[in-house]
C-alpha cells in the first residue's frame, strides 16, 4: 500500500514594478512618447535657431546682414579677426576672467567654512544670519549702485584708496552680491552630509579645520562647483556696475561690447558681423565652462532636494 503526498503548487508572485521599470515608467509617463518628442524638438529649435543665426550672421557681410539675408552668400571669418582690434575684445577678456575668476574663487571658498559653520554649530543669532541671507537676495542690484559708489568714491577722498577704476574694486563689489547666494547654496548642500563622517574624525582626533580640509571639501565640489560658476557669471554677465566702476584700461568684455555696439549705431551699415562674432566669442568660456561641469552641476542643483 503506498501514500500519495499532495503537495501543494507554489505559483509565482507577479512581478513587482521595481522603481524605474518599463512598467512604471509607462505608468507615471505625463505625455505620450510622440507628444514628448514634439515637445523637445519645440524648446531645441526655441534655443538652436537663434543660436544658428547669430553664426551665419558673424561669417556674414555687414551689408548682408543688414538687408535681412539670413543664409551668406559667401562664408567668411574676416569679422572673427577683426574684432580683436575694433572692438578690444583681447583687454575685455582678459579683465572678465580675472574678476569673475577671482569673484568665484573666493565667494566659493568662504561660502564653504561660512555654510559648515551655520550648519554645523549653534550659537546665538544663527537663525537671523540665514535668513539675513535669503533677504539680500530679494534686494534689486540696480537700487545699490548709487550707495556702492558713494562709499568707494569716499574712500578715495578720505582714506586715500582709489577703488573705482581697479580690477579688485570691481571684485569687492561682485562678491558683495555673489556670496550670499553661494552660502545659502553651500548651507543647502551641508545639510544632505551625514554627521557620523566628521563625529568618527574627531574620535580620531582631528580637529575643526582638519574635518573641514579633509572631510567636508572632498564631498561637497558639487556645491563648490554651482555657487562658483553662479558667481563667475554675475562677474561675466554684468553691464551695470562695470561700466560704472571701472576705466577704459579695466573694462570687461560686457562693457566693450557695450561700447562697441553704441559706437557704431549712427553708422550707414552698422558692424552687425562683428558684433554676432564677439558675442559667440564672449559666450564660448562659459558654454566650455557648464560642458566641463555638467555632472556637478545636476549634484550640486538637486541637493537637498530629497532627505
Amino acid at each position: 500500500m503506498s501514500a500519495t503526498l499532495d503537495v501543494p503548487v507554489i505559483q509565482a508572485p507577479h512581478e513587482v514594478d521595481r522603481p524605474g521599470s518599463r512598467q512604471q515608467k509607462e505608468v507615471t509617463r505625463l505625455l505620450p512618447t510622440w507628444l514628448l518628442g514634439v515637445v523637445i524638438a519645440a524648446l531645441c529649435a526655441f534655443v538652436l535657431l537663434p543660436l544658428l543665426y547669430i553664426f551665419l550672421a558673424s561669417v556674414n557681410s555687414d551689408l548682408s546682414v543688414a538687408r535681412g539675408d539670413f543664409w551668406p552668400e559667401a562664408f567668411t571669418f574676416e569679422n572673427y579677426s577683426k574684432i580683436w582690434t575694433s572692438v578690444g575684445l583681447a583687454n575685455g577678456l582678459a579683465n572678465s576672467v580675472v574678476v569673475a575668476g577671482s569673484t568665484a574663487v573666493v565667494s566659493a571658498a568662504l561660502a564653504v567654512a561660512t555654510a559648515y559653520v551655520l550648519v554645523r554649530y549653534e550659537f546665538r543669532g544663527r537663525l537671523t544670519m540665514l535668513r539675513g541671507l535669503l533677504a539680500l537676495q530679494s534686494i534689486p542690484g540696480t537700487l545699490l549702485l548709487l550707495p556702492v559708489f558713494v562709499l568707494y568714491s569716499s574712500a578715495a577722498t578720505y582714506l586715500k584708496i582709489q577703488i573705482i577704476g581697479t580690477h579688485w574694486g570691481l571684485f569687492l563689489t561682485y562678491l558683495t552680491f555673489a556670496l550670499p547666494f553661494s552660502t545659502w547654496v553651500m548651507v543647502t548642500y551641508l545639510r544632505g552630509l551625514p554627521k557620523e563622517l566628521e563625529e568618527a574624525a574627531r574620535i580620531d582626533g582631528a580637529s575643526n579645520l582638519g574635518i573641514l580640509t579633509r572631510i567636508i571639501l572632498p564631498l561637497s565640489w558639487p556645491g563648490i562647483i554651482v555657487s562658483g560658476i553662479f558667481a563667475f557669471l554675475l562677474g561675466w554677465n554684468d553691464v551695470l556696475f562695470a561700466s560704472i566702476m571701472t576705466r577704459p584700461e579695466s573694462q570687461t568684455a560686457a562693457v566693450a561690447l557695450q561700447i562697441f555696439a553704441t559706437s557704431t549705431e549712427g553708422g550707414a551699415v552698422p558692424y552687425y558681423g562683428q558684433m554676432m562674432a564677439s558675442a559667440l566669442v564672449c559666450a564660448a568660456p562659459v558654454v566650455i565652462l557648464y560642458l566641463f561641469f555638467q555632472k556637478y552641476l545636476v549634484g550640486g542643483l538637486t541637493a537637498g532636494g530629497v532627505k
